[in-house]
């Protein structure tokens, strides 16, 4: 089984021209958001799909889905150059896979929601409020979503809270790339 996240970004940069991971819209948080999402110990998850969604300049929105299999040229050295050259090939009007299993495309946060929930995926919003994950039911189509540093938009997470559950991996606030840590941790623990 396949666990999703999605990893919300007011302003990662939206094209591949950047050097300074922290001047383009703390890019180095996205690093750290994929290695904790799919690096273990000696080894790769391939049971994770990472949804990342960015907002920043110079065109957004932009989304980027991660699924990494053996073919996939990943290196904890390199995530950057990972996603600028996936940020690069960005096609308008389509869905472009730049790597296996590695893809962008223009698409908002709503509208990936809106066409994981057409997939019969339930959405779970990771917020300290929530349940904790400990004691909650997590259904096997479960996504996860959290957000950056500034958290979701507004907007967007009054009209998920009423269409989502919301859980909490506990009273502290971590770091995102912790949270996911967690969420796969809790999971593994699941046998999910």
């Amino acid at each position: 089984m396949v666990r999703e996240i999605i990893y919300f970004s007011s302003k990662a940069r939206t094209s591949g021209n950047f050097s300074d991971l922290m001047q383009a819209g703390r890019m180095d948080i996205v690093c750290n958001v994929i290695i904790h999402a799919f690096f273990i110990s000696n080894a790769m998850r391939d049971d994770v799909k990472l949804h990342l969604i960015f907002y920043g300049q110079p065109d957004p929105p932009k989304h980027l889905e991660l699924q990494f299999n053996e073919e996939t040229p990943i290196s904890k050295k390199d995530i950057a150059g990972l996603i600028k050259r996936v940020l690069y090939k960005y096609k308008e009007g389509k869905k472009t896979e730049v790597f296996p299993g590695c893809f962008v495309e223009k698409k908002s946060l709503l509208q990936v929601i809106d066409e994981l929930k057409g997939g019969g995926k339930i959405i779970y919003i990771l917020d300290k409020k929530g349940e904790d994950i400990r004691k909650a039911e997590i259904n096997d189509k479960a996504v996860f979503l959290l957000g950056d540093q500034e958290g979701l938009p507004f907007k967007e997470l009054k009209r998920l809270k009423q269409e989502a559950k919301l859980i909490s991996v506990g009273n502290k606030t971590y770091f995102s790339s912790q949270v996911i840590t967690i969420v796969n941790n809790e999971l593994d623990r699941r046998g999910s």
